[in-house]
């Protein structure tokens, strides 16, 4: 099927006209999702879906179309619109289409037959199974709100009359449960999972005691007094910090007046051993890729290097509107044009894990989870507020749980605060790894 999406997209670029630069884009997937609830199977959904995108550049004008399937027909349709929706399109000098770099792809291995030929049976069980040892981890848990296996294999290609050519596969999979501790006056909710390429490996154990775990922990929990004190950031809260992070330090961010850290490249702008990467070439991201959106090779980005600000990520329009190049950060379908975004985010992590780091704690707060952390956020500002839940630090253990309250400061103050990252590194079934987190002097509103 590579191969195929490759040849169609040379025949597609073969049909440029004069002055045009052309661009194509050819995706095949395969999706499954299983869903256990109550013993039986809830939902199940496999499907596979192909598509083509068709961007046209031609006048400093831009075209785009795509449809939903391979048919050579609809293939010719889709080019024939994509050329018509260019005669409309605004007038920018800085489009055009990406230019090879030569930067090498990186040698990943990120397809596992495993994917492909795990039977559907086997997949069920996974979902009931992890059902199962998640309703009798504890006599607490009163119901399984969710217990849940998906897989995806997928394979694409770019080819372009700038000279790209590349295509690649790739799978992954994962196992997620969700619980309720509690009784008829009190509940918890706990989440818990585990990621891989094999689904055989996957961690059934881990992501059900992680879930009851999560729920049971904050049983009984109470409002905290309002103060400033240290906060540990669970991995999995930790994760959406450095994503919010990571998406004010995009050209596209810049140019649309929406980054806080615009013309601070060079700046200090976090503490000192605050190393914030993309890194998609890790293979051990669940997201890794070795090639971009626009079909230039994945690298290891450094966005924040020992506290201080090192660059922005781009595709090729916003590094030529700024007078920079593309870091190999285009993302997108095969429905959409390029945007900007990070890829496979992590904090560069430390030398303790985090039970060390609480041992050292004499009076904080360890942040389990968050509500509303995007539409609390203020990306121009930095002001930051959202609720949160949590365990309180005593002298160096956990204590009574919290919940209720809301942790405020500003996103620049929060990494200047911030004091060490932990060794836990958590590779999470999203674009952006966990790792406990210390931060000091940060509000915390409650009773």
């Amino acid at each position: 099927m590579l191969e195929r999406l490759l040849e169609l997209g040379d025949s597609i670029v073969a049909r440029a006209k004069a002055g045009e630069q052309l661009e194509a884009i050819a995706v095949n997937e395969r999706d499954t999702e299983v869903r256990a609830y109550d013993g039986d199977i809830e939902s199940f959904t496999s499907a596979t879906s192909q598509g083509i995108g068709i961007r046209v550049i031609k006048d400093q004008r831009q075209g785009f179309a795509w449809a939903g399937t391979l048919d050579p027909d609809v293939i010719d349709a889709t080019l024939s619109e994509a050329r018509d929706n260019a005669t409309f399109g605004t007038v920018d000098p800085d489009l055009g289409l990406a230019e090879p770099d030569n930067v090498p792809f990186a040698d990943l291995d990120l397809y596992d037959d495993a994917v492909a030929n795990f039977e559907t049976e086997a997949k069920i069980a996974l979902a009931l199974d992890l059902e199962r040892m998640a309703g009798e981890g504890d006599s607490r848990i009163m119901i399984v709100e969710s217990a849940e296996f998906a897989d995806s294999v997928g394979e694409a290609a770019v080819v372009t009359t700038n000279g790209i050519r590349v295509g690649g596969r790739e799978c992954g999979a994962y196992v997620s449960a969700s619980v309720i501790a509690g009784d008829d006056d009190e509940t918890q909710v706990g989440f818990g999972y585990s990621v891989g390429r094999d689904p055989s490996k996957l961690d059934l154990d881990k992501a059900a005691s992680m879930a009851v775990e999560r729920s049971t922990r904050l049983l009984g929990a109470s409002k905290p007094e309002t103060g400033r004190i240290t906060v540990v950031l669970d991995p999995m809260v930790t994760a959406q910090f450095i994503a919010i992070i990571a998406s004010t330090l995009s050209g596209e961010a810049v140019l649309k007046g929406r980054s806080m850290f615009a013309d601070r490249v060079g700046e200090q702008v976090a503490a000192a051993g605050i190393t914030l990467i993309d890194d998609p070439t890790d293979a051990r991201a669940f997201t890794a890729g070795k090639t971009d959106g626009e079909g230039l090779a994945t690298r290891r980005n450094v966005l924040i290097g020992d506290g201080t600000l090192k660059m922005f990520s781009h595709n090729s329009y916003t590094g030529r509107r700024l007078g920079q190049a593309s870091t190999g950060n285009a993302v997108r379908g095969f429905s959409s044009t390029p945007g900007v975004g990070s890829i496979a985010l992590s904090l560069v992590p430390g030398n303790r894990d985090q039970a060390d780091i609480i041992s050292s704690i004499d009076d904080g707060v360890l942040i389990q989870g968050v509500s509303g952390l995007h539409s609390g956020v203020n990306p121009v500002s930095g002001d930051f507020s959202t609720g949160a839940d949590g365990l309180r630090i005593s002298k160096g253990e956990l204590g009574e749980p919290l919940r209720e309250f809301t942790i405020g400061s500003t996103l620049q103050r929060m990494l200047l605060d911030a004091v060490e990252v932990g060794s836990d590194l958590e590779w999470l079934p999203s674009s952006a790894a966990g790792v406990s987190l210390v931060v000091n002097d940060v509000t915390v509103s409650g009773a």
